[in-house]
């Protein structure tokens, strides 16, 4: 997990994806994961990048997961 630090300056941070994955779920309430990684693909490196953002988004409060619809959508 990349985190802002000596090696790694803020926009090599993963802190830095944050607002791309809160906008792709602002615009469609509900994504499955495999949905929301097709819309932000371009965005990140990897999919380790892109797992470690949407955990930290999900640790941190800011996205909720559905097992009912399999589903990621925003806290509002």
């Amino acid at each position: 997990m990349k985190l802002p630090n000596k090696l790694y300056n803020y926009r090599e941070s993963i802190i830095s994806k944050f607002p791309i994955i809160l906008n792709a779920l602002a615009q469609e309430k509900k994504l499955t994961l495999y949905e929301l990684y097709i819309n932000v693909i371009n965005k990140f490196q990897d999919m380790t990048e892109f797992l470690d953002t949407v955990e930290c988004l999900y640790t941190l409060g800011k996205i909720e997961y559905s097992y009912e619809s399999r589903s990621v959508f925003n806290v509002i």
